[in-house]
């Protein structure tokens, strides 16, 4: 594994393994923001990383807007050039809870490579279980709790999300890399559990009731003795900066009115036919 390299080695005994990733399911950021409060939360060390260079595309054809986001990230002050991040990849270990968890980037390229990484980390810790953790854009209101979908890697496991009212997903269209290592998992008998919330597409911004949403089911599954209580003035704050936002777009006001009925109907709306609503009136980046 010339490209993942141990800072130390913790003395685990076939933990749990938790992955969340930046890009395709991290919308609201609470794919990356729940790995951030659990590291904090539960005073997880980062004990190793992978070297981000074989696995994303630095520079595409376009404008510089367009390919912005592939770019390494750099901080030039008065002129002298103090720094040049790029894509971290990053495990982190609680020893106390028995848990990995791993926070990363979504790879462009060498799909492949990335995942026998990720496995060769369960084989060198006897590693059994896997949860990714993700967000998709949806038309859950904001004042609403955000829903919890899942995919899993095989049937049995379904019985343990039921008991968590957690709703199964449906989908057929482009895939991410959690669905390929859910795939990939079968073949090495490693149960593997996605746990995706909707967050509401209107807001480009953290969501910490997506975040609670997920921690929630989180400590459940795990059995994990977290408090997470500090997340409320969170949700507080969001909920106040929102109100506000809506004050000063009476029309915004109205169509969540609008997503709050259909949430508490359980009515299906379209999600591309809302986008092209936002943008139209201007309010597509909260």
């Amino acid at each position: 594994m010339e490209n993942l390299k141990f800072l130390e080695k913790p003395v685990l005994f076939s933990p749990r393994l938790i992955i969340g990733l930046s890009g395709w399911m991290d919308g609201g950021y609470v794919s990356t923001g729940t790995i951030v409060y659990l590291n904090n939360k539960l005073n997880a060390t980062k004990f190793a990383e992978i070297n981000p260079h074989p696995f994303y595309i630095y520079n595409l054809p376009g404008s510089m807007e367009e390919i912005a986001q592939f770019r390494p990230y750099t901080k030039i002050t008065d002129g002298l050039v103090n720094e040049v991040k790029f894509p971290t990849n990053e495990f982190f270990a609680d020893t106390h809870n028995n848990l990995i968890l791993f926070s990363g980037k979504e790879p462009n390229i060498n799909w492949d490579q990335y995942c026998q990484i990720l496995f060769f980390m369960c084989e060198e810790y006897q590693i059994q279980e896997i949860y990714f953790i993700g967000s998709v854009n949806g038309l859950t209101p904001h004042t609403r709790d955000p829903r919890v979908y899942s995919s899993v890697s095989n049937e049995k496991l379904k019985k343990i999300l039921e008991e968590e009212n957690i709703r199964f997903t449906t989908y057929e269209g482009s895939a991410s890399l959690t669905t390929y290592l859910t795939f990939l998992t079968k073949e090495r008998n490693i149960n593997m559990i996605n746990l995706i919330t909707d967050v509401p597409m209107y807001i480009h911004a953290t969501n910490p009731r997506g975040i609670i949403s997920i921690v929630k089911k989180v400590k459940a599954l795990l059995q994990l003795n977290l408090d997470f209580s500090d997340l409320i003035p969170l949700v507080e704050q969001f909920d106040s900066n929102m109100a506000v936002a809506m004050r000063e777009q009476p029309e915004l006001a109205k169509q969540v009115k609008k997503l709050e009925e259909n949430y508490d109907n359980e009515i299906v709306t379209d999600n591309q036919n809302f986008e092209e609503w936002l943008k139209k009136h201007g309010i597509d980046n909260l």
